[in-house]
């Protein structure tokens, strides 16, 4: 940990069913990722940050106390893209109340008409990526990403990871489920390894990858004001 950043998300013996106690922190721009085998409680932390599970303990960011926060607004700030997104609408344009910016987009390998498009026309990959533009696009402090690229291919994994890292160089901050070790040495400075819903081991900081040419071309990009909140019927993206 650096002793002068600030930490952006501080999580204090937080437990679950299956889960905890576990307590971490993330720094203001760090990517601290998380490890282990299948059925660990890797997705069930990340859930319990996001307060979609009934869970105990305390959970800190930098818009204030969990417990002291509307749902709706801690999820804005601390935002959760699982590994499968869900869709409730046929149409792509039913979960949005307008088209994200078209250079987030276009980083990310999807165009325009992408909004126009049946939900059952897009590929796994093509929902997976469109749920993650959403969520950054609002601009959260914390991105908890489960599994973000697992569903890619090689070239559309380095586009998103460049994305990634552009959010990163503006501050965000990433809590990263990933069973891709090179992944997690390319964007994470810290790793923690869950086994059996408990903390196994915590890596050293190892002060990651230096920003690619790619990821400050990217964060170049003025992505405009945050969009693609809640639909007009109300319910929350995923």
């Amino acid at each position: 940990m650096r002793p002068w950043a600030l930490v952006v998300l501080r999580v204090e013996s937080l437990r679950r069913d299956g889960l905890g106690p576990i307590s971490l922190m993330v720094e203001d721009g760090e990517c601290l990722a998380v490890t282990g085998p299948s059925g660990a409680g890797k997705s069930l932390l990340l859930r319990a940050i996001a307060d979609l599970d009934p869970n105990e303990g305390a959970v800190f960011a930098n818009a204030g106390e969990r417990v002291r926060m509307p749902a709706p607004a801690w999820r804005r700030a601390v935002a959760y893209v699982p590994a499968e997104p869900g869709w409730w609408g046929d149409a792509v344009r039913d979960h949005f109340d307008s088209p994200l910016p078209a250079a987030l987009l276009q980083s990310m390998g999807l165009g325009p008409e992408v909004f126009g498009a049946p939900v059952a026309r897009l590929s796994t990959g093509e929902r997976h990526r469109l749920a993650l533009a959403r969520c950054i696009a609002r601009s959260p402090e914390v991105l908890l990403l489960d599994e973000p690229t697992a569903a890619l291919d090689e070239g559309s994994k380095l586009e998103v990871e460049a994305v990634l890292k552009a959010c990163l160089e503006d501050g965000a901050s990433l809590l990263l489920v990933t069973h891709d070790s090179s992944q997690a040495a390319r964007l994470a400075t810290r790793s923690i390894r869950l086994r059996a819903g408990r903390l196994d081991t915590v890596s050293p900081d190892s002060g990651g990858e230096s920003p690619s040419a790619a990821a400050l071309a990217v964060r170049r990009i003025r992505w405009g004001p945050a969009s693609g909140g809640p639909a007009p019927n109300g319910r929350s993206p995923p």
